[in-house]
């Protein structure tokens, strides 16, 4: 790896785990090596009137799949949508990012072909790429084809995380239930719709938009992958045993039931992304799980699904990490929310974007100002009762971003 001259942080106030602060801080050889040490030959950085904090982890993130296909059923070449959802990352002050990449059963955008040429991608282009850009594999637990490449990726330069998504079985609910509330997918007496009927295929319409084809023939897919169900624990025993090999982070999505969030702790998840409920959320803390929920919830104050709110969850301690989702502006924006909201001061806010998903992800050299951590870091500029925004971007020293504005 290259080696960059060491730099000296000068003048901003920085987010440390337990306090904010002014410090300064000193970065060599992409880790941080001293707070407020000496000058020596170090090039200086002004932070004057800036927050300097540690760069953002997110543990799910799918925003980069408007890149690749910006409008229902256009899809863009791979290589310059990575590269400019690198961009985005950077400039959003995201040092690490799990890209939320599923791997459907539905062809297009969320195939296991996409998949397959999007981990490609970033190996190809990981020279050329300024953050550190990983894949949940976001995996359709009724999509057998992908297991496949579930292996090859674990065996891969960048370790993955697992998310375990069971879509299929919410594509099939009665609509008389309400999603937040649906039983266990395994559930002897799931109600779900028989594929005759037609409100599913109305339900089946959008869909056949992503994946370009038309309604009736997602319907007719959608029955066949149904016919799987008996199948499905057997693979996700198989996909679970192949992630605790490679000691692998594993998540499970959108639980709706404690017995759902029981079956995957059992399978080695331990991460709850998206609890739809609050005994879910409980039951999660008690067991000592990390419970993930949507930075643009806590942006927005709410969830968009109606599901229940951040901010509420992370006031009543059920909250460890804030994800970008689906809009990576709202790792910054969100914390701006709660600390507006007065829902905790921000060096305690911090580690939902910093601290606790590098922590849930097995990355114990960042995600906190410390002498001899990685120099994940971002100086942003917050002007009182004004909109925070990134101004610098450090990936393990390397300066990734920088903004510099009109009036300067």
């Amino acid at each position: 790896m290259q080696q960059h001259p060491a730099f000296i942080i000068e003048g901003a106030t920085v987010v440390f785990a337990d306090r904010l602060a002014p410090a300064s801080v000193r970065v060599e050889d992409g880790r941080i090596t001293a707070i407020d040490g000496a000058r020596d030959e170090a090039i200086v950085i002004d932070g004057r009137g800036q927050m300097l904090a540690p760069a953002f982890v997110d543990i799910h993130g799918d925003a980069f799949e408007r890149q690749i296909m910006p409008r229902p059923g256009t899809m863009l070449p791979v290589a310059p949508a990575l590269l400019e959802t690198d961009r985005q990352l950077a400039a959003n002050g995201i040092a690490t990012a799990y890209h939320a990449l599923t791997l459907s059963w539905e062809p297009g955008l969320r195939s296991v072909e996409n998949g397959r040429a999007i981990v490609a991608g970033l190996d190809q282009l990981a020279p050329r790429l300024t953050v550190d850009n990983r894949v949940q594999l976001r995996w359709e637990t009724f999509c057998f084809e992908a297991i496949d490449l579930i292996r090859d990726t674990l065996a891969g330069p960048r370790l993955p995380s697992i998310a375990f998504n069971d879509h299929t079985s919410m594509l099939l609910l009665d609509p008389a239930v309400r999603m937040q509330e649906r039983p266990f997918e395994f559930d002897p007496a799931y109600p779900a719709l028989e594929p005759e009927n037609p409100v599913f295929a109305d339900k089946m319409a959008e869909r056949g938009k992503r994946a370009k084809i038309p309604a009736a023939d997602m319907v007719a897919l959608t029955r066949s992958v149904w016919e799987r169900r008996s199948e499905v624990q057997a693979a996700i025993d198989t996909v679970a045993a192949l992630g605790r090999a490679a000691d692998a982070p594993m998540l499970s999505h959108d639980d709706s039931q404690i017995e759902t969030r029981d079956f995957y702790r059992g399978h080695g998840a331990r991460i709850s992304e998206f609890p739809m409920n609050r005994r879910v959320a409980e039951a999660a803390r008690a067991a000592g799980d990390f419970i993930v929920f949507g930075a643009p919830n806590a942006t927005r104050g709410g969830s968009h699904l109606a599901s229940i709110g951040a901010a509420d969850m992370i006031r009543e301690g059920l909250c460890d990490i804030l994800a970008s989702d689906y809009y990576y502006p709202a790792m910054l924006l969100g914390l701006a929310r709660l600390l507006a909201d007065g829902v905790a001061p921000l060096h305690a806010l911090w580690p939902l974007v910093s601290a606790n998903p590098a922590r849930a992800s097995g990355l114990a050299d960042r995600g906190v100002v410390e002498v001899g951590r990685r120099a994940d870091l971002v100086l942003v500029e917050w002007p009182d009762g004004g909109v925070p925004s990134v101004r610098r971007t450090f990936v393990a020293g390397r300066e990734a971003y920088r903004a510099v504005p009109a009036g300067h």
